[in-house]
């Protein structure tokens, strides 16, 4: 009897009105310190350095093939720097662990056009306390992490642009 007494009560209660945006998506201030540096080499050799990146904002995400969350924000970062290209701001994507061959066939498999760098060893993710999958920091023009999200996140949402735009500015 109280079970179904519980059950009605639960369904008379109107549901929470629609958040018209994820407040777990939101790109988080930036606390944690000074930037770490970071130096890998991409899929095709070429050695990509943060600091080379001076008055651009970039997006630093780590990631792994075997991550479903990773896999499923990479279209939506694709979008993001389409949108953002003529812009001073790139993606650095930084696989986890994995080697040339399982990056790059995933980055061929969804046409992705930034750079997928190689940290084989997981030094630079540790350097960056990325412990979860994917971790994205968004890097100012001045070489300042800003931003900082744990977790998938759509950024092609508007508000995730906006940011990102408040920074390249």
């Amino acid at each position: 009897m109280r079970f179904a007494f519980l059950l009605l009560l639960a369904l008379a209660v109107p549901a929470p009105a629609q958040v018209p945006a994820n407040p777990a998506q939101a790109l988080k201030p930036w606390s944690g310190g000074a930037t770490p540096p970071l130096e890998l080499t991409d899929v095709d050799g070429k050695v990509h350095r943060l600091a080379d990146y001076r008055g651009k904002a970039v997006l630093v995400n780590f990631w792994a093939t075997w991550c479903a969350p990773c896999r499923e924000e990479m279209p939506s970062m694709e979008a993001l720097r389409v949108a953002m290209q003529g812009k001073p701001f790139v993606v650095l994507a930084v696989n986890v662990g994995e080697g040339e061959r399982a990056a790059r066939g995933f980055g061929e498999k969804m046409s992705l056009g930034f750079p997928l760098l190689l940290d084989r060893d997981t030094s630079a993710t540790r350097a960056w306390s990325a412990r979860v999958l994917p971790a994205s920091f968004v890097v100012g023009p001045d070489g300042r992490i800003r931003y900082s999200h744990f977790g998938a996140i759509d950024w092609a949402s508007a508000e995730v642009r906006a940011t990102i735009q408040g920074v390249v500015r």
